[in-house]
């Protein structure tokens, strides 16, 4: 790996572990506040909105900045947003700071990090590497997330060691929020500047690749939607209601959900180099969306972990695949605006779950976001398989652009 790309993983695995114990958390520390689960929905729902507008806005724009200024930007936008919920506790300040900041309400990376980092490692990598480095980046981001998720026990730890009270401690986990962003800016600060001036500039966003790129973005927005009915939070909040557990117990699950992901980056690697890429995506996704849809079916908190952890082992297959497709079928000079134009739809999409998945579970705990999220993942895998199977890398200059989709 050269020095970009260990910067970049460096930076992912200091907002991951940020993440791992945040998205735990959040749901704890606002009803600790007093609030709903519907407004805690509300909550989690800006913050996904927000990364979408932001991520939109960088995707248009991108091509004309530097990739290293506006993760600086990002990362100083992280810190203002940990201090912002260690300090306030009225309802429409933090739902502001919800809309405007960066936390991650999910398992997986949602904000504006992603496509700007995305792009920054297909510009310094060879084409026939580019999976195997997305596969390390997300490998970074799920086992570092584990031991984030770990972390959601600490204010508890906290309290019953040295008395701290439950919202002060979670409070002080924010504040580490604010300080790992300071270390990632400092970590994006060492990037070379030499990287955006061998860049090639495009003349817009996106040229030939327009219509792939808007028919994937409308394929992932639904499997993003359903996503958002199982954010991590929202999970979560369904295993205090259902199942009585606390924080620290849902950590250790999550820890162990989320390693298990983590090995399935690389398996990753090994099948699409057989079967390609989409077909990687697709017949992993849907055993583990069977999974899903019988975790609320069974009254035993044991199977229900079990299905879960076998979930994280085939979930996230997806993840690396995916990153690695869309640069493959881009020019790539499109490959900033692609990577931001995927994923704003899937914030946006996401941003509807958590608060349709509150109302669900202020009405019942039985589980009706996850057999809703499982059925239209479903969907989405066949109607990916239809569309994108027989799809591949533009030419450019008379050669494959890349290798393999």
């Amino acid at each position: 790996m050269n020095a970009s790309v260990r910067r970049v993983l460096l930076a992912k695995g200091l907002r991951a572990f940020g993440d791992g114990y945040v998205s735990l958390l959040l749901p704890a520390y606002l009803l600790a506040l007093g609030y709903s689960p519907l407004e805690v929905g509300i909550i989690a729902t800006a913050t996904l909105v927000g990364s979408g507008v932001m991520t939109l806005g960088v995707g248009l724009h991108a091509y004309r900045f530097h990739i290293r200024t506006l993760l600086l930007a990002a990362a100083i936008l992280m810190a203002g947003t940990g201090v912002a919920f260690a300090t306030i506790t009225s309802f429409w300040p933090l739902l502001l700071v919800a809309i405007a900041g960066t936390l991650n309400p999910s398992s997986g990376d949602v904000s504006v990090f992603l496509p700007l980092e995305h792009a920054l490692l297909s510009r310094v990598v060879p084409d026939r590497d580019r999976t195997a480095v997305f596969a390390r980046y997300s490998l970074v981001g799920a086992l570092v997330g584990a031991i984030g998720a770990l972390a959601a026990a600490v204010p508890a730890w906290l309290a019953t060691r040295w008395g701290v009270a439950a919202v002060a401690a979670m409070q002080w986990m924010f504040v580490l929020y604010a300080a790992l962003a300071a270390s990632t800016a400092l970590v994006y600060r060492g990037l070379p500047k030499a990287l955006d001036a061998q860049a090639r500039r495009a003349p817009a966003p996106l040229t030939r690749s327009r219509g792939r790129v808007y028919a994937l973005a409308a394929l992932f927005s639904v499997d993003a939607f359903a996503g958002g009915l199982i954010a991590q939070s929202m999970i979560a909040l369904w295993l205090y209601q259902r199942h009585g557990l606390d924080p620290a117990e849902a950590g250790v699950i999550f820890f162990f959900t989320s390693l298990l992901s983590a090995i399935s980056f690389l398996i990753a690697v090994r099948i699409a180099e057989r079967v390609g890429l989409v077909n990687t995506m697709v017949f992993t996704h849907i055993p583990a969306n069977l999974c899903l849809l019988a975790v609320p079916f069974v009254d035993s908190l044991g199977v229900a972990v079990a299905l879960l952890l076998v979930r994280g082992l085939l979930s996230q297959m997806d993840v690396p695949t995916r990153s690695s497709y869309v640069m493959a079928i881009v020019l790539p000079e499109e490959r900033p605006a692609a990577a931001s134009i995927t994923t704003v739809p899937r914030s946006l999409a996401a941003s509807a779950g958590p608060v349709i998945a509150g109302v669900m579970l202020g009405a019942s705990p039985f589980g009706w976001p996850l057999v809703a999220a499982a059925a239209i993942k479903i969907a989405y895998d066949l109607a990916l398989l239809a569309t994108f199977r027989a799809v591949k890398p533009p030419e450019e200059d008379g050669s494959s652009a890349c290798a393999r989709a």
